[in-house]
């Protein structure tokens, strides 16, 4: 089956969002992650807003309907759990909610660790589960069996 090719005329940049990150919903330039302790800065390049640490890429369950909301009552601890790749190649880091097990979909910024990232992107491939001949088939394109 061929691929579909993205359409390039819909891709609008995210629309820059006015969030209340302080306490009592007031402005902040910076919040403290929940997962390492680190002062993390508001700006993220390549996204309107911030929604996780750059360093764990642990995030807050703050938002409801869409990114920036920040209509949650939950309030829990969302631990990373995978990338997602959407049909335009952007990466996204998928989350759950240690509180109420919600997913979500965040896409990364720009200064997030890349060797976090990395170690998500190949977990599947460090998985024992997986069997070996599986992987192998796949190598070969199922031209061949495996050794």
């Amino acid at each position: 089956m061929p691929r579909r090719r993205p359409r390039r005329s819909a891709h609008r940049p995210q629309k820059r969002k006015d969030v209340l990150h302080g306490p009592g919903g007031a402005h902040g330039d910076a919040f403290r992650c929940v997962g390492c302790r680190l002062d993390v800065p508001l700006i993220a390049p390549g996204t309107g807003h911030r929604n996780h640490c750059p360093h764990c890429l642990t995030s807050l369950h703050v938002d409801l309907r869409m990114p920036g909301d920040r209509a949650s009552d939950c309030r829990g601890r969302m631990t990373a759990l995978s990338l997602s790749v959407r049909q335009d190649g952007e990466w996204a880091v998928i989350h759950e909610c240690l509180t109420c097990g919600e997913l979500s979909a965040n896409r990364i910024a720009g200064d997030d660790n890349a060797l976090a990232l990395m170690r998500m992107a190949v977990r599947p491939l460090s998985d024992t589960a997986v069997p070996v001949r599986a992987l192998l088939a796949l190598w070969h394109g199922g031209a061949r069996s495996p050794p």
